[in-house]
């Protein structure tokens, strides 16, 4: 599935997790600390400033069942989103 960079910025997230700041692993220990908020099916946007979450987080995705959605590059950070595992 296929989102483009308009849909993406259009999304309404079920969690939106505030990673920006934090360098590897915090990112991605902030996904797993905000994902069992939401609902299975569900969207989770994480905020992030470092560059290495654009490889950890699909990467965790994927381990988890999750599927990465994309991203959307904003002045200084960069939204990542996922749809949670069913």
């Amino acid at each position: 599935m296929t989102i483009s960079i308009d849909e993406l910025r259009d999304l309404k997230a079920d969690a939106v997790v505030d990673a920006r700041g934090t360098s590897c692993p915090g990112p991605i220990l902030a996904a797993k600390k905000g994902i069992p908020a939401v609902p299975a099916g569900g969207l989770m946007e994480v905020m992030a400033t470092d560059s290495g979450t654009l490889k950890d987080l699909p990467a965790w995705c994927k381990k988890m069942g999750h599927d990465f959605l994309g991203y959307v590059e904003e002045p200084g950070y960069l939204r990542l989103f996922l749809r949670k595992a069913a």
